[in-house]
């Protein structure tokens, strides 16, 4: 591949947005230099006021495969990826047959996704109870760090954990200095539930007291244990004080949101729609307006997908029963769209893009060596991102394995033109060139690197 340079009049780099032209060779990026230059000897390609970001690093997937490809798998999973600008994944531990609980489903997993892959990958691990002593063994085969339901996961391959179980895994995982990423809701009493085609009954069965005493029982035990602990898709907002606490504190936890807390709310939710459907709930207008407050802040770390596909008779599409219904959001080729649609509405520019949806989530991985920014020696993960675009998805566009999602028929702004994954295109206004190009990414005790 011959070196080759990008100028542009929006380039998001790690010292903000502006103009600047970046310079790719080897895969990597060789140089920002301004926007004025011009590199003898390579090719220039001029984008004009299209925006240049870092690839987009999403460490909330659920591909599902070996075990339940039929929900959806690499191939499928990662072409839909590269095509929302996002050139790294990392896999949940769930919903693949076997669960990633153990090194030798670790091992399964990492086969079935070897030279499948249109982006670069990685995989998290599962603590579930009674695998504390598969921790490390994962850890060593390259996991980047490890996931639990504190509820039932609705697969009985993944069972929950209690605190006992937490108390056995997470003084390993401090040792290891790894993450533990936690579904983060206890069953409580709730409130009246039902009948399950409205989806007022779905919300009122899992209250925002579920997620905020999961909220305050992992920061305890953040505290007891000195593991780093990660909040992932939260969607209460009045768990935020108990972060903001811990945060203070300083002990090392993290929160995640994603793109449907940020753009739907549950008043516009119509009976029967369970595409809408996901654990824990899409909530009302002022929660959802309470979530952008806490990333404009800084108190929310990072956005991904929680890209969670199943089968559509699995969603009961026909019925429209939400207790039925899987209860997973498929987003991952529109998480950058919606959340620009949202950010560009509150006045937040591409600079806040790049860092809650490349930056952070590449440190928060641990592969922030190569990943989540355009600066010298970093990977040249680049996208190309028209912002005045806009696109309304429909069926016959989605990538994703079946075409149900929220997301089909609402109007988004800002499209992905094209994507680079190490230097080369993997997406290019609606195709893709060559094939898979993925790598696995592994993150080594003393220092982050990906190969």
């Amino acid at each position: 591949m011959k070196p080759f340079a990008l100028k542009s009049r929006r380039v998001a780099t790690p010292e903000g947005l502006g103009r600047a032209v970046v310079v790719v060779s080897g895969g990597a990026v060789a140089a920002v230099l301004p926007y004025d230059a011009a590199p003898e000897g390579l090719e220039l390609r001029d984008l004009g006021d299209l925006a240049l970001l870092p690839g987009l690093v999403d460490t909330h997937a659920h591909v599902n495969e070996p075990g339940r490809a039929e929900w959806e798998g690499f191939e499928t999973a990662t072409r839909a990826a590269a095509a929302g600008g996002i050139t790294t994944v990392v896999d949940m531990p769930l919903n693949s047959i076997p669960a990633t609980t153990t090194k030798e489903a670790l091992l399964a997993k990492r086969a079935a996704a070897d030279g499948r892959c249109a982006v670069d990958y990685g995989f998290w691990g599962g603590v579930v109870p009674g695998n504390a002593g598969e921790l490390a063994p994962m850890a060593a085969e390259g996991a980047l760090g490890f996931k639990c339901f504190l509820v039932p996961s609705g697969v009985d391959e993944f069972p929950h954990v209690r605190e006992a179980d937490l108390k056995a895994a997470m003084p390993v995982l401090a040792k290891l200095g790894l993450p533990l990423l936690v579904h983060a809701e206890l069953e409580g009493p709730c409130g009246p539930a039902g009948p399950w085609r409205r989806y007022a009954g779905y919300l009122a069965s899992r209250p925002r007291d579920w997620e905020d005493r999961a909220v305050r029982l992992m920061v305890r035990l953040c505290r007891e244990t000195g593991c780093r602990v990660h909040i992932v898709h939260l969607s209460s907002s009045g768990a935020l004080a108990e972060v903001a606490a811990a945060k203070k504190e300083g002990l090392p936890f993290t929160v995640e949101t994603c793109p449907h807390y940020l753009t739907f709310c549950a008043e516009d939710i119509e009976d029967g729609q369970t595409p809408f459907k996901c654990a824990p709930p899409i909530r009302e207008a002022e929660n959802r307006e309470k979530l952008w407050d806490a990333l404009r802040s800084g108190l929310i770390d990072m956005v991904v997908s929680d890209h969670s596909p199943c089968t559509p008779a699995l969603k009961d599409l026909e019925g429209g029963d939400f207790q039925k219904a899987w209860g997973g959001i498929a987003g991952l080729q529109f998480s950058l769209s919606a959340v620009w649609t949202g950010m560009k509405a509150r006045g937040l520019g591409l600079g806040e893009l790049a860092h809650l949806m490349s930056r952070t989530p590449a440190h928060f991985a641990g592969l922030a060596a190569r990943k989540g920014g355009l600066a010298f020696g970093k990977d040249a993960d680049l996208v190309v991102f028209d912002p005045e675009a806009t696109l309304t998805p429909q069926p016959f566009g989605v990538l994703h394995r079946h075409p149900v999602t929220p997301y089909c028929g609402r109007p988004l702004s800002g499209a992905v033109r094209t994507t680079y994954l190490r230097g080369v295109p993997v997406y290019d206004g609606g195709t893709f060139p060559g094939g898979p190009s993925g790598r696995p990414a592994v993150r080594r005790a003393a220092a982050e690197a990906v190969r």
